[in-house]
């Protein structure tokens, strides 16, 4: 329960730093609109009784009609005006809450160490942005909101039916509570492993179908294809079977609700039946208290929805809770001392969830124009060190000094918009002049020049409609456009030919006159621009040489050659 305690506390608190009033204004309505409907059944059944009554007698003449008239048409009123703002001020709240939600999750994982991590996970990102959410909304209109109403009709009724006998009030109502409350409780702990399980089952069912949309090609040539369709067909029985057994449970809980409201009805009509032969009430009193207590069970039955989404509910917080927390801006990196590019002293960083240092005990620093090249096998630390010196990747221990910098990942990501558009998100008041000197030096021109809509053609998804050498070279123009004094570069001409590759290499390095330059690399020609070398084993810089000296040929000598 503790768990559960956390993990809700933040969203809850979210919840009411958003919308406070508005979410305590929908609770309120909403106890109005049952108040008054109970006042309404209960008068109606007092007001008819009493009438035929007065019909038969003589006191016909006298019976005043007209205030309980009065009365029964002011809690219409006031049932209708409280439902109709009811519903729009509890689900306005709740999408303004579930917008605010959103907006929090997606700056959390808009933090550098979390969009690396969901990089590859897509599904799940959407997943959490959208079913996750969703499932929140529960959390107020069909959990916290009904059980609150419940609560207080039941306490409402009981201290009705308490004025005509308290025994009568006080076991109605602790029967009414008991068990309206007992019986969704129930059911949600019988239904919480299923709403889990169907919840889990539609994600995999999303990752899965996903998966086969990506790699339709890939598993076609591999002959896995079939054996895809299957999972996702194992998916979706998986979550077909945990809704079969929900829709057991609602079923076992509405048998369940029926038979209290039939027992507790009973009992309510043996109890104002007594009651009325002894003459403890009249007959338009025993009227009213029977139709009080039928109308009193009637919130508890809102709760049936609730409490199947409740496991739901619960694990959709568990796993937005962790992310729940606006990102912040990062500690701004300490500035190095003047005519250096950036110095590391001592430094140790670990990357996300791993007891295993990324980096250890770095010692290295690089004067302002110098160009380095950070060599390794795949995983030493290459990719780490840039992180590091991008901000990226926070340092646990010891000193960083860093001038700004500019990260050009391995990776080259573009969107579906236009070759402008996605030009410029490196730099958005950058001028025609200066996109199409950029574009120049990137090699690119002539190429968006001899499309129909030049610099304004627009891409697909992806960035569809480029080649894998032009989509680098419209990141190397990225590039070029963030004017900063440090360049960091991973694997710049990965994946390219190799009359491209030496292309952009020889650009990149015309361009970077005057600027510091770190290049992560496997490859000789990266690092032949370089005036040192280092290089990197576990973590660790084990070796550093500079141009001219045998260390530094010989480093050269182990890299792939074009």
């Amino acid at each position: 329960m503790s768990t559960f305690a956390t993990n809700l506390k933040p969203i809850l608190r979210l919840f009411f730093a958003e919308r406070r009033r508005a979410l305590l204004l929908g609770a309120a309505l909403s106890a109005a609109t049952v108040t008054a409907g109970i006042a309404l059944l209960g008068l109606s059944g007092w007001f008819i009784t009493a009438t035929s009554l007065a019909g038969l007698s003589a006191a016909a003449i006298t019976f005043d009609v007209f205030a309980p008239s009065a009365g029964i048409r002011l809690l219409a009123i006031v049932r209708t005006a409280a439902r109709y703002g009811e519903r729009l001020a509890t689900h306005d709240a709740t999408l303004g809450v579930l917008a605010a939600l959103r907006e929090r999750l997606f700056r959390g994982f808009a933090e550098p160490s979390a969009a690396r991590t969901l990089l590859y996970r897509p599904a799940r990102l959407l997943f959490r942005l959208t079913a996750d959410i969703d499932a929140l909304d529960s959390l107020y209109l069909r959990i916290l909101v009904p059980a609150a109403v419940a609560i207080g009709a039941a306490l409402a009724a009981s201290l009705a039916l308490g004025l005509m006998h308290p025994v009568f009030g006080l076991c109605f109502g602790l029967f009414l509570a008991g068990a309206g409350l007992g019986l969704p409780l129930i059911a949600g702990l019988a239904a919480r492993k299923h709403a889990r399980r169907r919840a889990h089952g539609i994600e995999g069912l999303r990752s899965r179908t996903i998966d086969l949309v990506a790699g339709l090609t890939d598993l076609l040539m591999a002959g896995r294809l079939a054996a895809q369709r299957h999972a996702i067909m194992a998916a979706d029985s998986y979550a077909a079977h945990a809704d079969d057994r929900l829709n057991r449970v609602e079923t076992g809980l509405t048998f369940g609700f029926g038979l209290v409201s039939t027992l507790l009805l009973t009992a309510s009509l043996l109890a104002v039946a007594a009651l009325a032969e002894a003459k403890v009430i009249t007959a338009p009193v025993a009227a009213l208290g029977l139709l009080v207590a039928f109308a009193a069970v009637e919130p508890f039955a809102a709760l049936r929805r609730g409490a199947l989404e409740l496991g739901r509910t619960l694990l959709a917080a568990a796993r937005i809770a962790p992310r729940l927390v606006a990102a912040t801006e990062p500690e701004p990196l300490a500035a190095p001392l003047p005519g250096y590019a950036f110095s590391l002293a001592d430094v140790s960083a670990f990357r996300e969830n791993s007891a295993a240092p990324a980096l250890e005990g770095i010692e290295l620093t690089l004067q302002q124009g110098e160009r380095l090249a950070v060599i390794g096998s795949s995983g030493a630390g290459k990719s780490s060190l840039l992180a590091l010196l991008s901000g990226e990747l926070p340092a646990r221990t010891g000193s960083v000094a860093v001038t700004t910098a500019t990260l050009l990942t391995q990776r080259t990501e573009l969107f579906e918009d236009s070759l402008r558009g996605n030009l410029c998100l490196a730099n958005p008041d950058a001028s025609e002049a200066r996109l199409l000197e950029v574009l120049a030096a990137a090699g690119l021109l002539a190429d968006i020049e001899a499309m129909p809509r030049g610099i304004d053609t627009p891409l697909g998804e992806g960035g569809i409609g480029l080649s894998g050498g032009q989509s680098r070279r419209l990141a190397l123009a990225r590039l070029f456009l963030r004017d900063t004094p440090l360049w960091l570069l991973d694997e710049p001409t990965e994946g390219l030919d190799g009359a491209t590759a030496r292309d952009v290499i020889g650009r990149l390095s015309n361009m970077a006159a005057g600027r510091s330059l770190v290049i992560a690399t496997h490859i000789r020609r990266e690092a032949d621009i370089a005036d040192r070398i280092a290089v990197i084993e576990g973590g660790r810089i084990s070796e550093i040489s500079r141009r001219g000296e045998a260390a530094f040929e010989k480093a050269l000598n182990r890299l792939r050659p074009d």
